[in-house]
């Protein structure tokens, strides 16, 4: 292959497509898998999964705009400024740069073993197809629950947000109120996935459009403040220097890297959508590799304007107040305007409600149909073309999550959240793995899928396992933790994530004792091309 040549799409097997039955609101459940295609050790590899899902439901343009809704960027930037500053300074706006590095080599794997697969299930179906059934299986776990993880949290704080904007400040505060109105925002987000893509694409476009310009407005405010001279804190002019991410020492980075992945994930629930958006072997890799690249603008402008205007010991002082930094700066920066920035956050965590539900439910339908899940949750709305019922067992399980968190405490639901960022980690290590494995035959035919089929995404993988391993040791101590409680001897975070890993692995064990035929498939290796 040339450098310069794409990798070609893999074939893919015919499968058959199940009848829809008569009238609307009925269902269907996919096919299973068909004659598996071969790959190119000549090991049969599950095939694409069967139709169900509305084809060419949404452009490049919709993707982009639901992948970066799904990173949430207005609430990401309010929720990691304040820690963020707190161990980097003045260097925030280079470790958001340094931060991109593993995302985007993860996203040209995304394209490219997307190019090959475009299967809605992204790192299980993949993972699966290079490293095995019990690696794929796990990995689709894993994103299953940073579903559940995140969602409750996403739609408390579009609630809470929300109330402030509008300067219901007492209902904002009160716990019960806020509670419920979460549990009904989440239900309705998760209808809107049920009602269609299409409709989704096009909610989606005018939360992004929305959260943007706010965000430009904030900072083009700040900034201009800071110029001016009428900042009401300690304004420190923007410097080149900033953009060094190694300015504040190693463990300084280490610790801000992390926070800095927590901000850009979710730009791959574009892909996630592959089956529904046109020119699915290219334009959902494109729209995830373009997120992380409008993500990356979008977050070292947002960075500088509020540390010049902000200055660091205001941002490092309310490093544990988290997204609710930006409630206090939006009142110093825009005055009696300060709802502009409320209502980013709030749309911020809104979008973000929808878009987080759509790569779990997707990932459950594509395991249902590799019978990797029961039957059940293949289930497609025959007039819809949507997977409802794993779109509500989402729903469902995040509300449950939610609820019994919540109650607990407030720091208990954002130690749920620091969990997140192992889970996140690790299915996107898995994934810059599968892609150098999977296409393996091919690396040495030029420096084009050398670097960006097998160096490239190993190299972000590293960075990812590295990162990983630095968050255990750090979430091992309780005093890290938001609760600063020891669950078992250990910070609650890393309770909660193994916890889910573990639940995890009794599942997979217990449905391949039930249903092995998953676990009959072997990895293989993409096709040879002419």
């Amino acid at each position: 292959m040339a450098a310069d040549t794409p990798p070609e799409t893999t074939p893919r097997a015919a499968t058959a497509t199940a009848e829809p039955a008569a009238g609307s609101g009925t269902t269907v459940t996919a096919a299973p898998p068909g004659t598996a295609a071969p790959s190119g050790n000549g090991t049969p590899t599950a095939p694409a999964p069967a139709g169900g899902l509305t084809p060419d439901a949404i452009g490049f343009l919709d993707a982009l705009a639901i992948g970066l809704n799904a990173t949430s960027p207005a609430y990401s930037l309010a929720a990691v400024i304040g820690p963020l500053v707190a161990l980097v300074g003045v260097h925030a706006p280079g470790v958001m740069l340094a931060s991109f590095v593993p995302m985007l080599l993860i996203a040209s794997a995304f394209h490219f073993l997307n190019r090959a697969d475009p299967d809605c299930g992204t790192t299980f179906s993949w993972v699966t197809r290079a490293l095995g059934p019990t690696t794929g299986w796990l990995g689709g776990w894993a994103i299953a629950m940073t579903g559940v993880l995140v969602v409750g949290s996403l739609a408390d704080v579009a609630v809470g947000f929300g109330l402030l904007a509008v300067g219901a400040d007492g209902l904002a505060d009160n716990s019960l109120v806020r509670e419920a109105l979460t549990v009904l925002l989440i239900l309705l987000m998760s209808w809107l996935c049920v009602r269609g893509t299409e409709v989704s694409a096009r909610f989606q476009n005018v939360l992004v459009l929305l959260q943007v310009l706010c965000l430009v407005v904030f900072a083009t405010v700040a900034v201009y403040r800071v110029y001016a001279g009428t900042g009401s804190l300690d304004a420190v002019r923007p410097a080149a220097e900033w953009l060094n991410p190694f300015g504040a020492g190693g463990s300084a980075l280490t610790g801000g890297l992390l926070l800095g992945v927590f901000a850009y994930w979710g730009w791959e629930s574009a892909v996630n959508l592959t089956e529904e958006t046109k020119d699915s072997a290219n334009a959902p890799g494109r729209a995830g590799i373009w997120s992380t690249v409008v993500l990356l603008a979008t977050y070292v402008a947002v960075a500088f304007a509020v540390v010049a205007y902000a200055g660091t010991a205001y941002l490092a002082g309310r490093a544990d107040s988290e997204e609710d930094v930006f409630a206090a700066l939006a009142r110093e920066v825009l005055g009696g305007w300060d709802w502009i920035l409320l209502l980013a956050v709030a749309t911020s965590a809104l979008a973000s409600t929808q878009t987080t539900i759509i790569p779990a439910s997707r990932t459950a339908l594509s395991m249902a149909r590799r019978r990797a899940l029961p039957a059940a949750f293949g289930h497609i709305d025959a007039r819809r073309g949507t997977p409802g019922t794993s779109t509500w067992w989402v729903t469902g399980t995040a509300i449950v999550w939610y609820v019994v968190i919540h109650r607990i405490s407030e720091n208990a639901l954002a130690d749920s959240l620091t969990a997140l960022s192992l889970l996140i980690a690790f299915y996107y290590a898995l994934t810059g793995i599968a892609c150098a494995v999977w296409y393996r035959r091919r690396l040495m035919r030029g420096p084009g899928p050398f670097l960006l089929l097998g160096a490239g995404p190993l190299v972000g993988s590293a960075m990812l396992i590295w990162l990983l391993a630095e968050a255990v040791a750090d979430m091992a101590d309780p005093g890290n933790a938001s609760s600063s409680t020891a669950w078992f001897g250990l910070g609650a975070p890393l309770v909660i994530a193994l916890f889910l890993a573990g639940a995890g692995v009794v599942l997979m064990l217990l449905r391949r004792a039930t249903s092995a035929a998953f676990w009959r498939e072997r990895p293989g290796v993409a096709p040879e091309v002419p």
